[in-house]
């Protein structure tokens, strides 16, 4: 059986391979993929060369990365059949897969994500809704290591889909203010649509937010490593920066020799491979995979697909996202079954 698979193979130059599909093992299934999300923050890293080189990650998806780069790790299908150990009763389940943008797949059922199954208590979730489960996962992390606090002030600077999600989270607590910027103007759009009340062009520094606001907690989640400098201007005395941006080899100065040195500030990373550990006594992937399914059905996040892609154009939604990212909010693959 052949698959059609999309490879990064230089900086800027995408490919769709066709490929054969490995043997379908005694312990194995057989996925044929509906659609995959790209990830743009980190799969534009990919795309432009910006990545490091890193050995050990943290995150077996972005170490050792060298062209030509099968990558990306949101892809949604059916299985389509199963080995001679695997119950046969999984055959036509909808599943989500940590797996590079692909036609099909082998794979064990236990590195697959099952999609709850519709009853009267539960909603039956789309393909497309899937998609966002990586997404959604890492909203939460990030959420979970902030610790929000009842009547703190929240900024987020970053409108994109984990931004979005992350405000949309934090929309639900007892916030005395929650604020979130962008350079887009349809992100800041989405954003307000969403419930946020205020949400500002952070490239307009004339803006009340720089004059008035210091916040408690703030998350970095633009992807631009200036953007710290943002971050630590709007923080308050004692409060936090989550960063959840990866910068790659992107750098930017970052003026830690002003009001920061004093503020008692805190950068915090966080990355959704790992539980922070003062959690992971308590918490496991299993139990934060629970949440994530609730935050799915109750956000809803499929709303902000703005374009989808048969996977042989490929090369045109990279393009799109490395030139006109503005227009882009969720860009998915789609495939033939």
């Amino acid at each position: 059986m052949k698959r059609k698979t999309i490879y990064f193979t230089a900086p800027h130059q995408v490919e769709v391979r066709e490929e054969s599909l490995p043997a379908l093992g005694a312990d194995s299934v057989l996925v044929e993929t509906i659609c995959s999300a790209i990830s743009a923050g980190t799969e534009m890293l990919v795309y432009r060369g910006q990545f490091p080189q890193l050995k050990d990650s943290y995150d077996a998806l972005s170490s050792d990365l060298k062209y030509p780069l099968a990558y990306g790790y949101a892809c949604v299908g059916v299985i389509k059949d199963t080995g001679p150990n695997v119950d046969k009763s999984l055959i036509d389940k909808l599943v989500f897969g940590f797996q590079p943008h692909t036609s099909a797949f082998i794979t064990q059922p236990a590195s697959l994500i099952f999609a709850p199954a519709s009853s009267s208590e539960t909603l039956s979730f789309s393909a497309e809704t899937c998609s966002f489960i990586p997404n959604m996962e890492t909203a939460v992390n990030l959420v979970q290591d902030a610790a929000p606090i009842l009547g703190e002030r929240v900024l987020v600077l970053g409108q994109g889909v984990v931004g979005l999600l992350v405000a949309c989270l934090l929309k639900e607590f007892p916030l005395e203010e929650l604020v979130t910027s962008d350079c887009y103007e349809l992100r800041r759009k989405a954003s307000l649509d969403s419930g946020i009340k205020r949400c500002f062009d952070p490239e307009d520094k004339s803006n009340s937010v720089y004059a008035q606001s210091k916040f408690d907690l703030t998350f970095e989640l633009s992807g631009s490593p200036s953007t710290l400098n943002d971050a630590i201007t709007l923080t308050a005395f004692s409060g936090r920066i989550i960063v959840g941006s990866w910068y790659g080899e992107k750098k930017a100065p970052v003026d830690l020799g002003g009001a920061f040195h004093r503020s008692r500030i805190k950068l915090i990373s966080s990355q959704v491979s790992t539980i922070a550990p003062e959690l992971s006594g308590r918490w496991n992937k299993a139990r934060r995979f629970g949440v994530v399914w609730e935050a799915l059905k109750r956000i809803q996040p499929q709303k902000w697909i703005t374009h989808r892609f048969p996977s042989e154009e490929a090369a045109q939604a990279y393009k799109l996202l490395d030139e006109n990212p503005q227009e882009t909010i969720q860009v998915l693959f789609e495939y033939k079954s």
